[in-house]
């Protein structure tokens, strides 16, 4: 009798996995010419996919605790950084689809129909745990992708099961909000949110910090003046708006009056850190909020491989999914929902125009 020994292909089930490539029909005989090449394509970035919500999930876990020691946020930028390099192999397999021709590609497209890439709710799902509000989606006339979604479950046992993936998802902490909780909990100039006189603090790096900033838009402006780089009247609007743009972002003018001292603190500690990267007590969440602005910039541009690989094989059609295809693609491109993280660069200043920092010690190196 023969040993069970196991094998690779046992592990990784290969014998399963290539029984998986024959379309609607089950039958790869049946395929057209080219339909397997797009079949593995597209099957290969689900997978990728599965790996990306394993690894955001892992990072949110985290980052979600109601501490987290120094020592954790190595672990997130480890889990965060391999989502990156997922999503750059991921833009790169989009150079394989391209391989297929438009008229390749027409021979079996009709096939897909109603079938669509936007039904991918692997990555709807990404969006979601990532914080991705439902009233930041691209519209479909009418509806929104979670609105298609929804129906599609009550019109096929995947739909069905697709929705209770986004539902589960909806249900789970966010990146943002785990990465929100944490950051409220940054030590600004010392202080910790749950230290007596910390509002004052907080005030008092603000107040300090704006008016370094208008000192220095103010020579900025005086530069481009005198060297005339543009109408003086014009210049002076852009550089007041920019001024008063900094004042509402870290006021949280923007948000309900309930929730401004949370998020003012929040992009508080934003700028705290970028402000004072050097020091070892920052240097890991530096780190951090680095890797998440890459993590979304590599999403982005996923999206904006995917849609000039759409426009390149298939020009501007309406999408097999209903959708317009590439210009809804392109819209989905603007998605940002680390958008402090994006928003702070603006108020950025040089180092020798910072604020002093207080209580430095709090920030070196344990002695």
């Amino acid at each position: 009798m023969a040993e069970n020994v196991p094998t690779y292909w046992d592990y990784l089930k290969v014998d399963q996995l290539l029984d998986l490539q024959g379309g609607l029909d089950n039958d790869e005989t049946q395929l057209m010419p080219d339909e397997l090449h797009f079949i593995l394509v597209h099957q290969t970035l689900e997978l990728w996919f599965k790996l990306i919500l394993s690894e955001l999930r892992l990072a949110r876990d985290h980052l979600a605790a109601p501490e987290v020691p120094e020592e954790h946020i190595p672990h997130v930028v480890h889990h965060l950084g391999r989502i990156i390099e997922i999503l750059k192999l991921g833009a790169s397999q989009f150079d394989v689809v391209e391989t297929l021709t438009s008229r390749d590609f027409l021979g079996f497209r009709d096939k897909l129909s109603p079938a669509s890439g936007f039904q991918s709710f692997q990555l709807r799902e990404i969006e979601i745990l990532m914080g991705l509000e439902e009233s930041q989606r691209v519209r479909l006339g009418k509806v929104t992708a979670m609105d298609y979604l929804r129906g599609l479950a009550k019109r096929s046992t995947g739909g069905a099961n697709a929705w209770s993936h986004i539902q589960q998802a909806r249900s789970e902490t966010t990146l943002l909000t785990a990465l929100g909780q944490w950051l409220h909990r940054t030590p600004i100039q010392g202080s910790h949110p749950a230290d007596a006189g910390d509002d004052r603090a907080v005030d008092a790096f603000l107040t300090e910090y704006l008016d370094a900033y208008q000192q220095a838009n103010d020579e900025q402006l005086e530069k481009m003046i005198a060297i005339g780089a543009a109408p003086e009247a014009g210049l002076r609007a852009r550089f007041d708006a920019t001024r008063a743009g900094a004042h509402a972002f870290l006021g949280a003018e923007d948000m309900p009056l309930s929730q401004r001292p949370y998020t003012r603190r929040i992009r508080a500690a934003i700028l705290f850190v970028e402000c004072y990267r050097e020091l070892p007590l920052l240097a890991w969440p530096r780190r951090l909020l680095d890797t998440v602005a890459e993590l979304e910039e590599r999403v982005v541009l996923f999206r904006h491989r995917h849609a000039r690989m759409v426009e390149r094989v298939i020009g501007r059609r309406v999408g097999t999914g209903g959708s317009s295809g590439v210009d809804y693609l392109d819209k989905t491109a603007q998605y940002r929902v680390f958008q402090d993280l994006w928003s702070v660069r603006t108020l950025l200043l040089k180092r020798e125009s910072l604020p002093p920092l207080r209580n430095p010690d709090f920030y070196g190196f344990a002695s």
